[in-house]
C-alpha cells in the first residue's frame, strides 16, 4: 500500500515546497532592503496580467517544455541527461541548415523538416552517451556533461567558420528566407483594434510544445515501448528476466530525450532569433532538469512547472527594470524551487508519510 494518495505526491508536495521557496526567497529580498510583497505583485503584473508579458512567459515555457519532456523520458529509465543544453545547440543546427539549404515554400512546412532536423541533430547527440552507458558502462551524467562543452566547441567553430556571412563580424548563420519565419503571436491573436502580445517573441512552436506532451504521454503511458522504459527504469533485472533489452531501452530512451532537446531550438532558432546564433539556450536545458523533477516527469506537470519557470524568467526580468533588485536574484529563486522541489524533496516527503499513516492508523 503506497505510503501516500497520489494526488499528495502529485499535488501537495510541489505547493509545499513552492510555499517554502516562496517564503524563503522572500527572507531574501527582505534582506536586500526590498519590499517581498511589492516584487511579487510586480512579477505578477509584468509577466501575467498583459498579453506581452504572457507572450515571453509563454516563449520561455515553450522551452522548458521541451527540455522538461527530454529530461522526463530519459528519468523513465533511470538515466540523468544533464546533456539537453548540448542536444539544443546542435538541434539548434540541424534547424539552421533545414532553413537555409532547402527552398521551403511556406512556414507551415518548414517547421516540419526543421523539426526533423532539430530532433535528429539533438539524437544523434544523445546516441553517443546512451551507447557509452548502454555498452561499457560510462556514467550517463558524467558523458552528457562533457558533450554540453563539446557541443558548444563545435556549434562556435560552425557558425565562426562555415555559416558566418562574409563581411559579417558576430558569430551567426545568416537571416533565414522570409517564407520560414513562424507566425507570432502577436500576427496570429492581434486584430485591427486590438494589438495583442506586442514585441513578445511567443510563436507558433507553442502549439508544437503542447502537442509534444501529448505524444510523450501516449508514448510511456500507452504503448509498450513505454511500458518498457518504465519497466526497466523500475528494475533492471526484472526487465531483462522480462525479455527486456537493456541496451536497447537505454539507447531509445536516450535517442528520445535527445530529439525533444533537440526540438526546442525551433523555438529558439527559427521562431525567435530566426538564424543561427551562439547561446540561444540561454541554459534551459538545465532549467529542464527542474522543470521534470517539479512535474513529477509526468507531460502535464512538465507543462505547468514550464509555465511556473516562464513565469519567474519574465517576473525576473521585469525586477531588474523597474527596481533595485538585481537580475541575479531570480537564479537565487530559480536555485530554491530546485532546492525543495528536488534536493530537499525527502524534507517534505517524510512528514507527510508519516502524517498520512497516522491518519490511515486512526481511521482503521
Amino acid at each position: 500500500m503506497d505510503k501516500m494518495p497520489k494526488w499528495a505526491d502529485i499535488v501537495l508536495i510541489p505547493l509545499i515546497s513552492l510555499f517554502l521557496a516562496a517564503f524563503f526567497s522572500a527572507l531574501v529580498i527582505l534582506a536586500i532592503g526590498e519590499n517581498p510583497i511589492a516584487a511579487l505583485k510586480l512579477m505578477v503584473d509584468g509577466a501575467l496580467m498583459r498579453s506581452a508579458g504572457w507572450g515571453y512567459t509563454l516563449y520561455y515555457a515553450t522551452n522548458f517544455i521541451f527540455t522538461g519532456l527530454a529530461v522526463s523520458v530519459a528519468f523513465h529509465a533511470r538515466l540523468f541527461n544533464i546533456g539537453g543544453e548540448g542536444q539544443a545547440m546542435l538541434g539548434g543546427l540541424g534547424v539552421a541548415l533545414a532553413c537555409l539549404y532547402i527552398d521551403w515554400p511556406h512556414w507551415s512546412l518548414a517547421i516540419l523538416g526543421a523539426s526533423v532536423g532539430a530532433a535528429c541533430f539533438g539524437a544523434l547527440w544523445a546516441l553517443i552517451p546512451a551507447y557509452l552507458q548502454a555498452k561499457r558502462g560510462s556514467h550517463i551524467v558524467i558523458t552528457t556533461i562533457m558533450f554540453n562543452f563539446i557541443a558548444a566547441a563545435i556549434l562556435n567553430y560552425v557558425l565562426v567558420e562555415l555559416l558566418r556571412p562574409v563581411g559579417a563580424m558576430d558569430p551567426a548563420s545568416a537571416k533565414f528566407p522570409e517564407a520560414v519565419h513562424l507566425p507570432t503571436f502577436q500576427d496570429m491573436f492581434s486584430t485591427e483594434g486590438s494589438k495583442l502580445f506586442r514585441g513578445a517573441p511567443a510563436n507558433v512552436t507553442f502549439f508544437l510544445a503542447l502537442l509534444a506532451c501529448l505524444v510523450v504521454w501516449v508514448l510511456i503511458w500507452k504503448t509498450r515501448l513505454g511500458y518498457e522504459i518504465r519497466a526497466f527504469g523500475e528494475s533492471e533485472t526484472a526487465a531483462k528476466y522480462a525479455g527486456i533489452s537493456p541496451v536497447r531501452i537505454t539507447v531509445i530512451a536516450m535517442l528520445i530525450s535527445g530529439a525533444l532537446a533537440g526540438m526546442m531550438s525551433v523555438n529558439t532558432t527559427m521562431g525567435e532569433s530566426e538564424r543561427l546564433i551562439l547561446n540561444s539556450t540561454e541554459g534551459a536545458g538545465f532549467i529542464g532538469i527542474a522543470v521534470a523533477l517539479m512535474g513529477r516527469n509526468h507531460p502535464f506537470g512538465v507543462l505547468l512547472a514550464a509555465i511556473l519557470f516562464g513565469f519567474l524568467y519574465q517576473g525576473g526580468a521585469e525586477l531588474a527594470l523597474w527596481t533595485s533588485i538585481p537580475r541575479e536574484l531570480i537564479v537565487v529563486i530559480q536555485a530554491l524551487v530546485i532546492l525543495f522541489t528536488g534536493a530537499l524533496d525527502n524534507m517534505v516527503r517524510e512528514p507527510l508519510e508519516k502524517l498520512f499513516i497516522a491518519m490511515r492508523r486512526r481511521n482503521a
